[in-house]
């Protein structure tokens, strides 16, 4: 099967408050990002980041797109873990939010992380965590995880029980069914507008066209091709700007092929949207290693 990007324990999930009452507030300059251009998780982040524009007020450290630990984590940020734990036990991963004043980790939690830099800093005005809509993106969310990226997977690993990939081939399907349904009256996941939903959305729709894909069949890809709308709107977020720069196909490809221990199937000549018309020319150059 294909193996997803591995991901820290959310063992650090300190937040960022709203004022100086609390241990962690905002500041420009105060944190920094810690990200790989393969793993989803950081991906999600670094799209939320430019939408908000964050550039001068949160710098992001680029990390390389393969672990280059020994146990399998980013030695960049051992320092960073040992200073936050004592002892530390396990790799050193990606995504991190880092405390500059402090040199110590505030989270590892995508969530959170996400939902702090939403509300927490100033971002141009977008509003990408609404007030009210916060029950709605968590759903997405789930859906992405288990509807998407879980069942994708499942779908596509090699031998085992076929019943239990067929059941899982059906859960993507349906999840794709509903999308389609979604956005064929509406032109974001939750309605008219722009939220962390659709980020989350946007880098599935990514990870399963550019990784999952690669260990299905032929005939499960072409079913998945046939949701016009899901994939017109993963083209249309994937022409912004803060979309589209953060696609690192030759990250994600070496990042795919570390961690994987599948079979490739006939699915991965089957190409669903071109990704490299939206992605920067040179790669390497923003995200280097």
């Amino acid at each position: 099967m294909s193996a997803s990007f591995p991901t820290a324990v959310p063992s650090f999930r300190s937040r960022i408050g709203c004022d100086t009452r609390g241990g962690f507030y905002a500041a420009p300059q105060r944190y920094r990002l810690h990200l790989s251009p393969s793993c989803p998780h950081c991906l999600q982040i670094a799209v939320t980041h430019s939408l908000l524009g964050l550039d001068r007020v949160l710098p992001v450290a680029w990390l390389p797109a393969v672990p280059d630990a020994p146990d399998g984590g980013y030695a960049a940020l051992r320092p960073l873990y040992e200073a936050s734990a004592h002892q530390h036990s396990g790799p050193a991963l990606a995504p991190v939010l880092s405390d500059n004043w402090t040199g110590t980790i505030v989270s590892t939690h995508t969530p959170d992380i996400l939902r702090d830099l939403a509300r927490r800093f100033d971002g141009h005005g977008l509003d990408l965590y609404p007030r009210g809509t916060e029950k709605g993106i968590d759903t997405v969310g789930r859906l992405c995880e288990q509807g998407i990226t879980w069942a994708a997977q499942r779908a596509g690993q090699s031998g085992g029980d076929v019943a239990a990939r067929d059941t899982a081939l059906a859960t993507l399907l349906r999840t794709f069914g509903l999308l389609e349904w979604r956005l064929t009256s509406q032109e974001y996941v939750l309605g008219d507008e722009l939220t962390l939903g659709d980020v989350h959305l946007w880098v599935s729709l990514v990870q399963l066209d550019t990784v999952h894909r690669h260990h299905l069949d032929a005939a499960a890809v072409h079913r998945i091709t046939g949701h016009p709308h899901v994939w017109a709107y993963a083209r249309r977020l994937a022409a912004h700007p803060a979309f589209g720069s953060h696609l690192d196909l030759d990250g994600i490809a070496r990042g795919h092929h570390a961690h994987c221990r599948g079979m490739e199937a006939a699915g991965a000549a089957v190409q669903i949207v071109d990704w490299k018309a939206y992605a920067p020319r040179n790669e390497s150059v923003r995200h280097p290693g």
